[in-house]
Protein backbone atom coordinates (compact mmCIF):
# COMPACT_ATOMS: atom_id res chain seq x y z
CA UNK A 1 0.00 0.00 0.00
CA UNK A 2 1.28 3.54 -1.04
CA UNK A 3 0.94 6.75 1.05
CA UNK A 4 0.12 8.44 -2.00
CA UNK A 5 -3.18 6.38 -2.99
CA UNK A 6 -5.66 4.44 -1.42
CA UNK A 7 -6.84 0.92 -2.60
CA UNK A 8 -9.97 -0.86 -1.07
CA UNK A 9 -9.93 -4.46 -1.68
CA UNK A 10 -13.89 -5.93 -3.20
CA UNK A 11 -15.68 -9.22 -3.63
CA UNK A 12 -16.55 -8.53 -7.42
CA UNK A 13 -14.71 -8.31 -10.93
CA UNK A 14 -15.33 -4.16 -11.02
CA UNK A 15 -12.45 -1.83 -10.15
CA UNK A 16 -13.74 1.90 -9.69
CA UNK A 17 -10.57 4.34 -10.39
CA UNK A 18 -11.03 7.77 -9.18
CA UNK A 19 -7.55 9.27 -10.21
CA UNK A 20 -9.30 13.22 -9.77
CA UNK A 21 -10.45 12.87 -6.63
CA UNK A 22 -7.55 13.86 -4.04
CA UNK A 23 -7.69 17.05 -2.90
CA UNK A 24 -4.10 17.21 -1.24
CA UNK A 25 -0.84 19.25 -2.53
CA UNK A 26 2.69 18.65 -0.70
CA UNK A 27 3.87 21.30 1.04
CA UNK A 28 6.82 21.96 -1.40
CA UNK A 29 4.98 21.84 -4.05
CA UNK A 30 2.08 24.11 -2.82
CA UNK A 31 4.92 26.75 -1.60
CA UNK A 32 5.81 27.07 -5.45
CA UNK A 33 1.93 27.81 -6.60
CA UNK A 34 -0.46 31.07 -6.50
CA UNK A 35 -2.91 31.22 -3.75
CA UNK A 36 -6.35 30.27 -6.27
CA UNK A 37 -4.55 26.90 -7.20
CA UNK A 38 -4.45 25.48 -3.38
CA UNK A 39 -7.76 25.60 -3.09
CA UNK A 40 -8.08 22.92 -6.28
CA UNK A 41 -11.05 24.39 -8.15
CA UNK A 42 -10.73 21.72 -10.31
CA UNK A 43 -11.20 18.43 -8.76
CA UNK A 44 -13.57 15.83 -9.25
CA UNK A 45 -15.47 16.57 -5.81
CA UNK A 46 -16.91 14.18 -3.63
CA UNK A 47 -16.73 10.72 -6.01
CA UNK A 48 -15.65 8.53 -2.94
CA UNK A 49 -18.97 10.11 -1.26
CA UNK A 50 -20.78 9.90 -4.43
CA UNK A 51 -19.75 6.38 -4.88
CA UNK A 52 -20.32 5.61 -1.15
CA UNK A 53 -22.65 2.48 -2.26
CA UNK A 54 -19.87 0.75 -4.11
CA UNK A 55 -18.04 -0.92 -1.26
CA UNK A 56 -21.10 -2.68 -0.21
CA UNK A 57 -21.86 -3.83 -3.50
CA UNK A 58 -18.58 -5.32 -3.65
CA UNK A 59 -16.59 -3.29 -5.64
CA UNK A 60 -12.80 -2.27 -5.77
CA UNK A 61 -11.99 1.16 -5.47
CA UNK A 62 -9.18 2.95 -5.88
CA UNK A 63 -8.36 6.90 -4.86
CA UNK A 64 -5.35 8.84 -5.20
CA UNK A 65 -4.43 10.98 -1.83
CA UNK A 66 -3.31 14.14 -4.27
CA UNK A 67 -4.66 16.12 -6.33
CA UNK A 68 -4.57 16.61 -10.24
CA UNK A 69 -2.63 19.77 -10.25
CA UNK A 70 0.43 17.72 -8.81
CA UNK A 71 0.07 15.46 -11.73
CA UNK A 72 -2.39 14.43 -13.72
CA UNK A 73 -3.06 10.08 -12.78
CA UNK A 74 -5.28 10.52 -16.49
CA UNK A 75 -2.30 11.81 -18.76
CA UNK A 76 0.09 9.68 -20.67
CA UNK A 77 3.47 10.49 -19.33
CA UNK A 78 5.12 10.65 -22.25
CA UNK A 79 3.21 13.95 -23.09
CA UNK A 80 1.16 12.39 -25.97
CA UNK A 81 -2.09 14.52 -26.56
CA UNK A 82 -5.26 13.04 -25.41
CA UNK A 83 -7.62 15.38 -27.99
CA UNK A 84 -5.34 16.82 -30.78
CA UNK A 85 -6.51 19.78 -31.74
CA UNK A 86 -8.57 20.48 -28.73
CA UNK A 87 -7.47 22.54 -25.82
CA UNK A 88 -6.44 20.57 -22.65
CA UNK A 89 -4.58 20.72 -19.54
CA UNK A 90 -0.98 18.91 -19.29
CA UNK A 91 0.07 16.30 -17.41
CA UNK A 92 1.45 18.55 -14.72
CA UNK A 93 -0.94 21.30 -15.45
CA UNK A 94 0.68 25.10 -15.16
CA UNK A 95 -3.03 26.53 -15.72
CA UNK A 96 -6.70 25.87 -14.50
CA UNK A 97 -9.42 24.82 -16.19
CA UNK A 98 -10.33 28.48 -16.74
CA UNK A 99 -6.72 29.60 -18.10
CA UNK A 100 -5.79 30.97 -14.55
CA UNK A 101 -1.60 30.46 -13.85
CA UNK A 102 -1.13 28.29 -10.97
CA UNK A 103 2.62 28.93 -10.80
CA UNK A 104 4.11 31.73 -9.24
CA UNK A 105 6.79 33.05 -11.81
CA UNK A 106 9.65 31.49 -12.36
CA UNK A 107 8.03 28.50 -10.45
CA UNK A 108 6.41 26.16 -12.99
CA UNK A 109 7.49 22.65 -12.99
CA UNK A 110 10.59 21.85 -15.45
CA UNK A 111 11.71 18.44 -17.00
CA UNK A 112 13.34 16.98 -13.65
CA UNK A 113 10.10 17.66 -11.35
CA UNK A 114 8.02 16.28 -13.89
CA UNK A 115 10.23 13.62 -13.72
CA UNK A 116 10.16 13.04 -10.29
CA UNK A 117 6.40 13.66 -9.26
CA UNK A 118 5.87 10.50 -12.25
CA UNK A 119 7.80 8.67 -10.16
CA UNK A 120 6.36 9.52 -7.03
CA UNK A 121 2.75 10.05 -7.98
CA UNK A 122 1.75 8.66 -10.82
CA UNK A 123 3.70 5.67 -11.34
CA UNK A 124 2.48 4.08 -7.60
CA UNK A 125 -1.32 4.65 -8.81
CA UNK A 126 -0.52 2.81 -12.34
CA UNK A 127 1.04 0.21 -10.97
CA UNK A 128 -1.49 -0.46 -8.31
CA UNK A 129 -3.91 -0.67 -11.19
CA UNK A 130 -2.46 -2.76 -13.53
CA UNK A 131 -1.68 -5.12 -10.35
CA UNK A 132 -5.30 -5.01 -8.96
CA UNK A 133 -6.91 -5.36 -13.08
CA UNK A 134 -4.32 -9.09 -12.75
CA UNK A 135 -5.80 -9.56 -9.92
CA UNK A 136 -9.37 -9.28 -10.71
CA UNK A 137 -8.76 -11.17 -14.22
CA UNK A 138 -6.64 -13.90 -12.43
CA UNK A 139 -9.62 -15.12 -10.15
CA UNK A 140 -12.33 -14.06 -12.01
CA UNK A 141 -10.95 -14.49 -15.39
CA UNK A 142 -12.57 -11.04 -16.94
CA UNK A 143 -11.92 -7.64 -14.89
CA UNK A 144 -13.66 -4.23 -15.46
CA UNK A 145 -12.64 -1.17 -15.13
CA UNK A 146 -14.83 2.08 -14.31
CA UNK A 147 -13.21 5.41 -14.47
CA UNK A 148 -15.00 8.13 -12.23
CA UNK A 149 -14.40 11.64 -13.08
CA UNK A 150 -16.98 14.69 -12.76
CA UNK A 151 -16.67 17.76 -14.08
CA UNK A 152 -18.28 21.70 -14.09
CA UNK A 153 -21.39 21.39 -16.63
CA UNK A 154 -20.24 24.77 -18.16
CA UNK A 155 -16.09 25.00 -19.11
CA UNK A 156 -15.75 27.02 -22.10
CA UNK A 157 -11.95 26.02 -22.34
CA UNK A 158 -12.89 22.46 -23.49
CA UNK A 159 -16.74 22.65 -25.00
CA UNK A 160 -19.62 24.85 -25.96
CA UNK A 161 -22.47 25.30 -23.95
CA UNK A 162 -23.97 22.78 -21.49
CA UNK A 163 -22.29 19.12 -20.90
CA UNK A 164 -24.81 16.78 -21.11
CA UNK A 165 -25.30 14.64 -17.85
CA UNK A 166 -23.75 11.54 -18.33
CA UNK A 167 -20.84 11.84 -20.62
CA UNK A 168 -19.26 7.93 -21.31
CA UNK A 169 -16.20 7.05 -23.27
CA UNK A 170 -14.46 3.77 -24.56
CA UNK A 171 -11.64 5.24 -26.88
CA UNK A 172 -14.32 5.41 -29.47
CA UNK A 173 -15.20 1.55 -28.64
CA UNK A 174 -11.71 0.34 -28.72
CA UNK A 175 -11.87 0.07 -24.56
CA UNK A 176 -14.28 -2.46 -24.31
CA UNK A 177 -16.77 -4.82 -26.35
CA UNK A 178 -19.61 -3.56 -27.59
CA UNK A 179 -21.65 -5.72 -25.63
CA UNK A 180 -20.86 -4.25 -22.69
CA UNK A 181 -21.49 -0.26 -24.18
CA UNK A 182 -24.45 -1.59 -25.17
CA UNK A 183 -25.87 -2.54 -21.17
CA UNK A 184 -24.34 0.42 -20.15
CA UNK A 185 -26.67 2.39 -22.71
CA UNK A 186 -29.74 0.88 -22.22
CA UNK A 187 -30.24 1.67 -19.15
CA UNK A 188 -32.90 4.22 -17.54
CA UNK A 189 -31.07 7.76 -17.02
CA UNK A 190 -33.96 10.04 -17.34
CA UNK A 191 -34.68 12.82 -16.28
CA UNK A 192 -30.54 12.93 -17.19
CA UNK A 193 -29.44 13.04 -20.77
CA UNK A 194 -26.52 10.98 -21.90
CA UNK A 195 -24.25 10.83 -24.60
CA UNK A 196 -21.29 7.70 -25.35
CA UNK A 197 -18.01 8.85 -27.08
CA UNK A 198 -18.98 12.45 -27.09
CA UNK A 199 -16.54 15.63 -26.45
CA UNK A 200 -14.67 12.76 -23.59
CA UNK A 201 -13.68 9.39 -24.99
CA UNK A 202 -11.86 8.38 -22.18
CA UNK A 203 -8.53 9.26 -20.56
CA UNK A 204 -5.43 7.62 -20.91
CA UNK A 205 -6.09 5.26 -17.92
CA UNK A 206 -9.16 4.11 -20.01
CA UNK A 207 -7.35 3.93 -23.41
CA UNK A 208 -4.44 2.05 -21.45
CA UNK A 209 -5.95 -0.33 -19.86
CA UNK A 210 -8.56 -1.28 -21.73
CA UNK A 211 -8.12 -4.26 -23.77
CA UNK A 212 -10.80 -6.29 -24.31
CA UNK A 213 -9.02 -8.59 -26.69
CA UNK A 214 -7.62 -9.52 -23.26
CA UNK A 215 -10.99 -9.77 -21.43
CA UNK A 216 -10.15 -6.85 -19.47
CA UNK A 217 -13.11 -3.70 -20.67
CA UNK A 218 -12.82 -0.25 -19.55
CA UNK A 219 -15.59 2.89 -19.37
CA UNK A 220 -14.95 6.43 -18.53
CA UNK A 221 -18.21 8.29 -16.90
CA UNK A 222 -17.67 12.27 -17.04
CA UNK A 223 -20.55 13.00 -14.58
CA UNK A 224 -21.56 16.75 -14.61
CA UNK A 225 -21.10 18.39 -11.63
CA UNK A 226 -24.58 20.05 -12.11
CA UNK A 227 -26.27 16.56 -10.91
CA UNK A 228 -24.78 16.12 -7.46
CA UNK A 229 -23.59 19.61 -6.54
CA UNK A 230 -23.97 23.26 -6.33
CA UNK A 231 -22.04 24.25 -8.97
CA UNK A 232 -20.23 26.50 -9.58
CA UNK A 233 -19.08 26.11 -5.61
CA UNK A 234 -17.37 22.55 -4.73
CA UNK A 235 -20.52 22.00 -2.42
CA UNK A 236 -21.95 18.88 -1.99
CA UNK A 237 -25.73 18.81 -2.26
CA UNK A 238 -27.49 16.04 -0.80
CA UNK A 239 -30.76 16.26 -2.61
CA UNK A 240 -29.22 16.43 -6.18
CA UNK A 241 -26.53 13.35 -5.14
CA UNK A 242 -29.83 11.52 -3.84
CA UNK A 243 -31.48 11.60 -6.90
CA UNK A 244 -28.41 10.36 -8.64
CA UNK A 245 -27.45 7.88 -6.88
CA UNK A 246 -30.27 5.05 -8.32
CA UNK A 247 -28.71 5.91 -12.04
CA UNK A 248 -24.87 5.49 -10.40
CA UNK A 249 -25.86 2.25 -8.50
CA UNK A 250 -27.70 0.76 -12.09
CA UNK A 251 -24.51 1.09 -14.14
CA UNK A 252 -22.41 -0.58 -11.33
CA UNK A 253 -25.00 -3.37 -10.86
CA UNK A 254 -24.68 -3.73 -14.89
CA UNK A 255 -21.16 -3.10 -14.90
CA UNK A 256 -20.88 -6.52 -12.23
CA UNK A 257 -23.25 -8.26 -14.08
CA UNK A 258 -21.05 -7.93 -17.38
CA UNK A 259 -18.01 -8.78 -14.95
CA UNK A 260 -19.24 -11.77 -13.88
CA UNK A 261 -20.30 -12.92 -17.05
CA UNK A 262 -18.24 -16.03 -18.25
CA UNK A 263 -14.25 -14.87 -19.61
CA UNK A 264 -13.00 -15.79 -22.96
CA UNK A 265 -10.52 -18.63 -22.69
CA UNK A 266 -6.90 -16.46 -23.86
Amino acid sequence: MSSTYTLIKGTVPLLISMPHNGEKIPQDIADTMVPSALKVPDTDWHKDKLYDFAKAMGAYIIMPEYNRYVIDLNRDPDGVDLYPGANSTELCPTTGFDLSPLYLDGKTPDENEIQRRIKTYWQPYHQALADTLAEIKGQFGRAVLLEAHSILSHVPRFFEGQLPDFNFGTANGASCTPEMLEQVQSLDYAPYSMVSNGRFKGGFITRHFGQPEQDVHALQLELSQRTYMNEPSPEYNETLAAEVKPKLQALVSALIDFAQQPGQEK
